[in-house]
């Protein structure tokens, strides 16, 4: 078994809902179990700017599938949420990434782990951040710094934790530390 950690996002239809739902279906992927997940957080788009703002959150799965069988099954569920790939960085239903499987290191043409990208995006280190220290036994390290090194080299004031109480149409945000 290993632990994989899992960035979701979205910013169409109705991304706080699209992101909660896939956070309840990760939990049922075959093999595999959910150990802990991210708050959720409103994000300024990355790339273009004439799209919504996202909704990010980091999910943690025991699994017992391979790598490729994992990004199989999160391929499929973004499927299912009708995930289209109109542009690079384009708004989305539903985007999954696998940002960590174990220790493992991997470079394939349909997979690379660590997300060679993660510790550049506040977006994901945040609320990976969140996830680690529960889940982790030792902190998580990228490119050979810590998860807190990386965070304190990126903005992240952008970023907004969602209240746990707000309603799926409208968004209340907090601050983040």
């Amino acid at each position: 078994m290993a632990l994989a950690y899992i960035g979701l996002g979205s910013n169409l239809e109705n991304p706080v809902a699209q992101v909660r739902q896939a956070l309840d279906e990760l939990g049922g992927l075959p093999l595999s179990s959910l150990v802990a997940q991210s708050s959720l957080y409103a994000t300024p788009p990355l790339g273009p700017q004439d799209q919504p703002d996202f909704i990010n959150a980091v999910a943690v799965i025991k699994t017992a599938l391979s790598p490729l069988a994992m990004l199989d099954q999160l391929q499929a569920l973004e499927q299912r949420h009708r995930r289209q790939r109109l542009r690079h960085w384009g708004p989305r239903t539903l985007d999954l990434d696998l940002l960590l499987y174990g220790q493992q290191t991997i470079e394939r043409p349909r997979l690379r782990v660590p997300h060679p990208h993660m510790h550049e995006r506040a977006f994901v280190l945040v609320p990976l951040a969140e996830v680690s220290a529960a889940a982790a036994e030792q902190p998580l390290m990228l490119h050979q710094q810590t998860l807190d090194q990386w965070l304190t080299q990126l903005d992240h004031s952008a970023i907004k934790r969602i209240s746990n109480a707000e309603a799926p149409k409208s968004v209340t945000v907090t601050a983040t530390s």
